[in-house]
């Protein structure tokens, strides 16, 4: 027999609580799954294992479910309802089943016991002693149900995405602060608005589901189909995890690199930094660049910095945000500025919204920028080689507040 889970071995020592209490030869975990029913969890002295599967029409947890048999059977012999089951016709005389209810009131399946021989003593006390336990596994077993039925919705979500190629890849202008003109793009996911998740979070999900990869590398190839008509770099985001694999190096191996940006997010740890090297290495010797992100928002992004020696260095929005009246956030961005020197990589500033913001961005040393002053994420048609610096209408608003 597999190897018991955690959840399942605190079940089985509820199930031979209710075996050994009521002298009964077996007690079962079940669950009811379309016309099935599954023996989850079996503590039994009969040659019987987790797992098992029968009719559910023909079983007694479901006679009892239906009202058919009541939910305390002392003697199997005096139902013949009961006795036209297989369970009477392997030998089962006593029986006892309650519900497992979960909190939000719905019923997981149930908690039973089956002896075999009739038992007199069997009451409705004993009814009410499985319903405590039954309360208790139910307890045990909800967080385990959540997840499979969380699972459950993100594969059915995830699925038709995945089958039609991945997301939809949109691009937004990444443009000289100095001179408005587009230097490159950042390939970014976009999901179904109904969702009302952002990429991050999808891309999270899919990784509960053992799906990361796979949408990593279809939100790739769809930026990757971008390269041929789009002038400048194309900026693409991949975690560390899909990085490490065959199907993540030999994807990027067959890019032309030299038109490449790969960006590491400050969010996704990274336990071996000698690994990451190694990967990185051969395909930054073809001229693919490689871009921490995020900068800013936290401890990690510095350590990045120090173990990679990247090229690109985007600052967070955080950082952005207002810089042109925070002289807190002018220092900090001057000094990630002067880290950007000292490791000789690009600053590229994220979330630039105002033209103020930009001006002082320049100002402090910072080369690039992308956010909404430009376009948000938009397609490859789209794309301009220029971009106004100061647009007509933001210079007047930004008038009326001073």
């Amino acid at each position: 027999m597999p190897e018991r889970s955690e959840t399942a071995r605190q079940v089985a020592d509820l199930l031979r609580t209710a075996r050994e209490s009521l002298g009964m030869g077996l007690a079962f975990l079940s669950r009811m799954d379309g016309p099935v029913q599954h023996l989850e969890v079996v503590d039994s002295v009969l040659p019987l294992q987790d797992g098992m599967v029968q009719d559910r029409d023909t079983s007694f947890c479901q006679a009892v479910m239906d009202g058919e048999l009541p939910p305390v059977i002392p003697d199997v012999a005096e139902f013949p309802a009961a006795m036209r089951l297989p369970a009477a016709e392997q030998g089962i005389r006593s029986y006892i089943s309650v519900p497992v209810e979960l909190s939000d009131g719905t019923v997981y399946g149930t908690f039973c016991g089956a002896g075999l021989a009739a038992d007199p003593q069997l009451t409705d006390r004993d009814r009410v002693f499985m319903q405590v336990l039954a309360h208790a596994a139910a307890v045990i077993i909800e967080p385990d149900v959540r997840k499979r039925r969380r699972n459950a919705e993100i594969e059915s979500r995830l699925r038709p995405v995945l089958n039609r190629g991945g997301p939809v890849v949109l691009l937004q202008p990444i443009v000289d602060l100095a001179t408005g003109r587009r230097a490159g793009a950042e390939a970014l996911s976009r999901f179904p608005q109904e969702w009302l998740q952002p990429p991050d979070e999808v891309f999270a999900d899919a990784g509960l589901v053992g799906e990361r990869e796979n949408l990593e590398l279809a939100a790739l190839r769809q930026a990757a189909e971008h390269l041929p008509d789009v002038p400048g770099y194309i900026a693409m985001n991949i975690s560390p995890a899909t990085l490490f694999t065959a199907g993540g190096v030999e994807f990027l191996s067959g890019l032309p690199l030299d038109r490449v940006v790969l960006e590491l997010s400050e969010h996704d740890p990274i336990d071996d930094y000698d690994h990451l090297r190694a990967v990185l290495a051969p395909l930054r010797r073809r001229g693919m660049r490689l871009a921490i992100d995020d900068v800013g928002a936290g401890f990690s992004s510095l350590r990045h910095i120090v173990a990679t020696g990247p090229d690109v260095i985007k600052l967070d929005r955080s950082m952005v945000g207002g810089v042109a009246g925070d002289n807190v956030l002018s220092v900090v961005a001057k000094a990630l500025v002067e880290l950007a020197g000292a490791v000789k990589a690009t600053v590229v500033a994220e979330g630039v919204e105002t033209a103020a913001d930009a001006a002082a961005l320049a100002g402090l040393g910072v080369g690039l920028g992308q956010g909404w002053l430009f376009d948000r994420a938009t397609t490859a048609e789209e794309l301009r080689d220029e971009y106004d610096l100061a647009p007509a209408q933001q210079t007047t608003a930004l008038a009326g507040r001073s």
